[in-house]
């Protein structure tokens, strides 16, 4: 039983939770941790929590803090919580089935598993998939939360891009960033003459090799000393600015899938080779010409109503309805629903991620199924496809969400402690 109530009213609520002092066989089963405004966080949800955290802390191979920080961290983190979700449910929020099924296939699907091998990894690790759908449910409705209080809210001005963009921090930050591979074959820096020249020459073989079409993974694997050798010598993302000045010479001279040749550091020979690149000048960013229909869950629409609606408009142009005439009648993206729901051209980077991951991979002048993202459902038709060189434009969008993130984590640690002052918080534990 998970009662709500307000704090004067504690002890009959305790009464039905626990029973009378007279009937002193009776063991609960639970109790309270702490009472937060009209809503309680049980001891049971800490332990389960905590359990959560030790997981996750020991397949980290983190060193688990004392019991007690670990359950007054728990505790902490579930009392602010419990606020949130109030809000929310003040606030008409509300995640339905229909909706959190989808939410759980979309991480399913970013774990490149199916749902049920999803469910029965979970399993495996000792977390009841209820529980664990549960928990995402409670983080839609916080997210929706801190959408409408707190990122909504926040403004860049243009001057403040400028200002970024002219900083050191700025021009290190949207410089270009390189995904690269490397083969590593070591060499002592007191190595003999003899010694170097044995193992640049088996370092050129394998360039030769590369150069012939032979498979960087395979040769990383069998031939190279770095730590990632057996994970095809990735690297990962890394700025020019993080590399020796020569590496980084010779990989900024690299297109995609071009490997550098042989060069020589104090830790011996070492060959790279670039995988992706992204940002930097003269970048090529493909662009979508994309129409969408929006359609928002409020205080008077579940979010099963507004998928729904979404489907219901779906079938409509699907039956021959043209998009245009139902995204002015029916979206509520303001920016777009008067344009018959055109966004223009717009790239991937600039856009939820679920809708970029829609937009990416539906064929051009069809039409999306209905899906969801955090701003509510979207139906959406690509119009058409370029690449254009937007150096310019994508330096200063990510400039803007570099300090949009910025401005979201302080002002939302503000937030945060806010509303934990404003509340009503009794701990029992």
């Amino acid at each position: 039983m998970h009662c709500k109530f307000i704090p004067a009213i504690f002890s009959l609520c305790a009464a039905m939770l626990f029973g009378s002092a007279a009937q002193a066989d009776v063991v609960p089963l639970d109790r309270v941790a702490a009472i937060v405004d009209n809503d309680v966080v049980m001891v049971s949800q800490v332990n389960e929590r905590m359990q959560a955290v030790r997981q996750q802390l020991r397949q980290n191979g983190t060193e688990l803090p004392p019991e007690d920080q670990l359950q007054s961290q728990v505790l902490d983190r579930l009392v602010l919580e419990s606020i949130q979700l109030q809000m929310g449910e003040r606030a008409g929020i509300r995640i339905d089935d229909a909706a959190l099924n989808q939410a759980m296939q979309q991480i399913a699907a970013r774990n490149n598993v199916t749902l049920e091998q999803f469910r029965a990894a979970l399993e495996r690790d000792g977390i009841s998939y209820n529980q664990a759908r549960e928990q995402i449910r409670r983080e839609m409705i916080i997210n929706r939360v801190r959408q409408r209080r707190v990122r909504d809210t926040i403004q860049v001005t243009d001057q403040e891009v400028r200002n970024f963009l002219n900083s050191e921090v700025g021009k290190y930050q949207t410089s270009a960033d390189f995904r690269l591979a490397m083969i590593v074959l070591p060499l002592a820096e007191s190595a003999s003459q003899a010694d170097v020249e044995k193992v640049a020459k088996a370092a050129g073989d394998i360039y030769q090799q590369l150069s012939s079409g032979a498979d960087f993974n395979a040769l990383a694997a069998s031939r190279s000393a770095g730590d990632t050798a057996l994970e095809g010598g990735e690297l990962g993302w890394r700025k020019a600015a993080q590399l020796p000045g020569p590496f980084a010479n010779a990989v900024g001279q690299l297109e995609v899938g071009e490997v550098t040749q042989p060069m020589r550091s104090p830790a011996g020979f070492h060959i790279l080779k670039l995988l992706e690149k992204r940002g930097g000048d003269g970048m090529l960013v493909r662009e979508y010409e994309v129409r969408h229909i929006l359609i928002k869950p409020s205080e008077i629409r579940s979010e099963g109503e507004a998928a729904q609606l979404s489907q219901r408009l779906y079938e409509r142009i699907k039956a021959g309805e043209p998009f245009a005439e139902l995204a002015k009648a029916y979206s509520e993206d303001p920016g777009s629903a008067l344009n018959g729901g055109s966004l223009n051209w717009v790239t991937a980077d600039s856009l939820a991620p679920e809708f970029a991951e829609v937009m990416t991979s539906i064929p051009e002048n069809q039409v999306s199924v209905p899906f969801q993202s955090q701003y509510g459902w979207h139906i959406l038709e690509v119009t058409g496809e370029r690449e254009v060189d937007m150096t310019d434009e994508m330096r200063e969008q990510q400039a803007i969400n570099l300090i949009q993130s910025r401005k979201y984590e302080e002002e939302l640690q503000t937030w945060l402690l806010k509303i934990r002052d404003e509340a009503y918080v009794e701990t029992k534990i």
